[in-house]
């Protein structure tokens, strides 16, 4: 297949997720997270079976904190970092499941602060989702560490599902 072939539509080019500094400094309650989840991620994320083909719930993320995936709410109100893992997190579950992505978030934190793992994993699936519907490949694999070869796999994983859930399985 030629680089021609492949596609990558405004949407797939506009794809960001808000940097770190980018998320919101105030605490959010969690009708406001849902909404600030959802403005970023219902073009990129199936729904499931849930109600109203909603890709983000309020039960869903009351799950994540049932089940140790993010700390508790402070008075209700999520934090920057909450909505961080949120964001991994909700990426992450089209390919793995809650326990899985739970010990590829403690790997990322492991080797640095929760600030950088979280840009760094932004940067990287941007660039995965790009290289993926362009044609391209990843360039130099060497020198990286451990954590950082999971980190472009695990991206690359859902560039993929993307890929084939734009391009080929499209309604």
């Amino acid at each position: 297949m030629s680089k021609k072939d492949f596609a990558i539509d405004e949407e797939i080019e506009k794809f960001h997720i808000p940097r770190w500094e980018e998320i919101p400094q105030i605490d959010l309650y969690i009708d406001q997270v849902v909404s600030y989840l959802e403005n970023y991620l219902s073009n990129y994320i199936e729904s499931g079976e849930e109600k109203e083909n909603k890709i983000i719930t309020k039960t869903m993320i009351n799950n994540y904190v049932k089940h140790g995936a993010i700390k508790a709410p402070i008075n209700k109100k999520y934090n920057r970092e909450h909505i961080a893992y949120l964001f991994v997190i909700f990426i992450l579950k089209q390919i793995y499941s809650i326990d899985e992505i739970k010990k590829l978030i403690t790997l990322a934190i492991k080797t640095s602060p929760a600030e950088k793992a979280y840009n760094r994993f932004c940067s990287e699936l941007e660039k995965a989702i790009k290289m993926t519907f362009t044609g391209d490949s990843y360039i130099n694999n060497d020198n990286l560490s451990k954590e950082q070869y999971i980190l472009r796999n695990v991206v690359q994983s859902f560039a993929n599902k993307l890929y084939v859930q734009k391009i080929y399985l499209k309604n």
